[in-house]
């Protein structure tokens, strides 16, 4: 392994000793390298994260401080950190890329950041929301979220509007169990009591035995966390069939659980779901509104969160390029990238020149009925959450 590191550390060498003989920066192409699961069980993901990538590079042209952008892709298929570590390295030593980029993924953000701290390559995590990933890498930002970032504040707000007995459901695995902690800390904290929890298989098919014992503890709330996909339509049927009254239960959780296609699924027994998240597509902003027009006249479909995640990530990086003038060595880029201060179709965003994380709002929204049609309606804004995660290691 030590071999291995060493020998990528001297062809790194070589290749940065060459760019400085070569001629001025301006007349190369600026290469990005996009580390994502293009195929498998996370295609659509990589694919609506990379088709606001091409609409931003559309919009906003290939050229930037008369630098040319050329994007390089290749496929992980999905949980592969030794694929991704293998493929950053192919594109540090062997493509000559300037930039990592993508990672919908935290077990391939973890691995290529590795790379990326060896490589002084600057490095823009897309996705991948578990709080440590950007202390893998001094040369490394994030354009997304952190779990924390939505659901700490998110148990606070349930204190402070009534709830004072809660009962948790989520699925049991890494996601999972930090959205749990995440709530119950700082529900906990406020004076909230957690009267009981239930965790069920990433892949259940049948929740009726576990929404069965949520009703029997009687809670106030039950906070739920289920990755997207089939499993919040599935889950919400089974609170209905176990007979849970929305109007007397509240039903919280992450975004996930009222997207477009659960709401989809759900119908109208998601009416009084409340959830927390930083982006949906009917965010009433002008710059939301002409990004969701774009977006849906270019693919014929509504952006997510992986959609914005994606934009802002191409945002950061071309902004950070106009102030070095084109300088694409890592240590310039994350030098611009910190403080940067930048508006997305979610609302104002930031990145902290501390911890090179994304600073930016969580929404408060309650499913209802606008226009016949079901939405996430905003009733509450958060402003300004950083990660408090790294807020207390910093404390």
């Amino acid at each position: 392994m030590q071999r291995a590191l060493f020998g990528l550390g001297s062809l790194i060498a070589v290749a940065a000793a060459a760019a400085f003989a070569a001629p001025a920066h301006a007349q190369q192409p600026l290469k990005i390298g996009m580390i994502m699961p293009y195929t498998g069980q996370f295609t659509d993901t990589a694919a609506q994260m990379d088709n606001a990538i091409k609409l931003y590079m559309k919009q906003h042209g290939d050229v930037v401080a008369g630098r040319k952008i050329e994007v390089i892709r290749k496929d992980t298929g999905g949980v592969a950190p030794d694929v991704a570590k293998r493929i950053a390295r192919e594109y540090v030593v062997n493509d000559n890329v300037d930039i990592l980029a993508g990672f919908v993924l935290t077990p391939n953000a973890l691995a290529a950041g590795d790379v990326s701290a060896e490589a002084k390559k600057f490095m823009v995590v897309m996705n991948a929301a578990t709080s440590i990933i950007t202390t893998k890498s001094p040369y490394m930002t994030r354009s997304s979220l952190t779990l924390p970032q939505l659901i700490e504040p998110f148990g606070a707000w349930a204190y402070r509007n009534g709830v004072r007995r809660i009962y948790t459901m989520v699925s049991d695995y890494g996601p999972g169990h930090d959205a749990e902690a995440a709530f119950t800390r700082t529900f906990k904290e406020a004076g909230g009591e957690v009267i009981g929890s239930a965790r069920f298989p990433v892949a259940s098919p049948d929740f009726s035995a576990f929404v069965q014992r949520a009703k029997d503890a009687d809670p106030e709330a039950i906070f739920i966390f289920a990755p997207g996909g089939s499993q919040p339509a599935a889950l919400g049927k089974a609170l209905v069939e176990r007979g849970i009254d929305f109007k007397k239960t509240k039903i919280m959780g992450q975004g996930e659980i009222t997207d477009e296609n659960a709401l989809r699924g759900l119908g109208d027994a998601a009416l009084g779901i409340i959830t927390a998240y930083h982006y949906d597509y009917n965010h009433d902003s002008a710059a939301n509104k002409e990004f969701v027009k774009a977006y849906h006249d270019a693919y014929g479909r509504n952006p997510d969160i992986y959609s914005v995640g994606g934009w802002d990530g191409m945002q950061v990086i071309y902004e950070a390029l106009k102030k070095t003038g084109g300088k694409a060595d890592g240590d310039s880029l994350i030098a611009a990238a910190k403080g940067m201060r930048l508006e997305s179709p979610r609302g104002p965003i930031s990145i902290d020149p501390e911890t090179r994380d994304i600073v930016q709002t969580i929404y408060v929204r309650r499913v209802e009925k606008v226009g016949g049609q079901l939405r996430n309606v905003e009733i509450e804004k958060i402003e300004n959450v950083k990660d408090p995660v790294k807020a207390r290691m910093k404390n």
